[in-house]
């Protein structure tokens, strides 16, 4: 039986969301950003959040473990929050504290509600490079 997706809001810093990335990567699961961009865009002191939204069990690859499926609200280097997705093992989420009280959890979901994509942020710094 799966572990119950948890309705709570984690907060992790640079290097935790850096090592949940990889560890994502290592296990192939579909939802997450490549560890060399969150590196070059992620603001260093930042403090990010990740709120478990789906139970994901990828049924025709069986030999990849059951992932939650997770809202982000990242910290770019700009300093603007922005909205991604990470596939998280269940295991790597528990073991992050739980520091958040209510109003924070629900003030960050809240926020990330109306944030930016990550692609809409990517398109918009190329456009503003560019010009």
């Amino acid at each position: 039986m799966a572990p119950s997706l948890p309705r709570t809001v984690r907060a992790v810093n640079t290097t935790q969301l850096l090592d949940l990335a990889q560890e994502a990567s290592v296990h192939g699961f579909s939802q997450r950003l490549a560890v060399e961009w969150l590196r070059e865009h992620l603001s260093p002191e930042a403090t990010h959040y990740l709120f478990p939204t789906l139970v994901q069990r990828l049924t025709h690859r069986p030999e990849v473990p059951l992932q939650w499926r997770c809202q982000q609200l990242l910290t770019v280097s700009t300093g603007e929050q922005i909205w991604g997705l990470l596939d998280v093992l269940p295991d790597a989420f528990d073991k992050i504290p739980e520091t958040l009280d209510t109003a924070s959890k629900k003030d960050i979901v809240s926020r990330i509600e109306q944030a930016v994509t990550v692609r809409a942020w990517v398109e918009r710094m190329a456009a503003d490079s560019g010009s």
